[in-house]
């Protein structure tokens, strides 16, 4: 695989602090050195599948939504949308919104476009959904718009805490 990426071991650790400090309790330590860096920003998932040379669908998004004013993160893989309506009827809750920027800082302690599935600042219901298991690898964000890690989706899902569910829009 060629990519304009460099290596973490090359320039210690790339990762958010916070993410590095999540991958060192979790017991994670030699991820360490395959996140890697890229000099643009992979905020998007097309930006991050591009630099990396992956599918799209091999990305996974970390995204919070409201959940009756609760946050909660939702996994989904790059080339999908989330179906608010069908997150609200997992979790059983009257209204599912977007997070604001704001609320996804203070949630996660990220900004959003490097969210990573966890490390967060607070602890929240995370939703997975099911396509990410499509891939024996998948490609996160490592806490900034500029690195991400590869993982087995299912190992992913199990440090984030997620449950498993079909919350992806389909297409008519």
């Amino acid at each position: 695989m060629t990519t304009a990426a460099t290596d973490a071991k090359d320039e210690g650790c790339a990762a958010h602090p916070r993410f590095a400090e999540a991958l060192h309790e979790l017991g994670l330590d030699d991820l360490t050195a395959r996140i890697r860096r890229f000099p643009d920003a992979t905020r998007t998932a097309a930006e991050a599948a591009a630099a990396i040379g992956c599918e799209l669908s091999q990305i996974c998004k970390s995204l919070i939504f409201a959940a009756d004013g609760e946050p909660v993160l939702v996994l989904m893989d790059g080339a999908s949308r989330v179906d608010v309506e069908l997150v609200r009827e997992e979790l059983g809750v009257q209204q599912v919104t977007r997070a604001k920027a704001d609320v996804v800082r203070e949630t996660t302690g990220y900004a959003i476009g490097g969210v990573p599935p966890f490390g967060h600042r607070t602890r929240t219901r995370v939703l997975a959904d099911r396509s990410l298991l499509e891939h024996d690898v998948v490609w996160a964000a490592a806490g900034t718009p500029h690195t991400v890690f590869p993982m087995a989706p299912e190992a992913l899902v199990a440090h984030a805490g997620g449950t498993l569910v079909d919350v992806r829009e389909r297409t008519s």
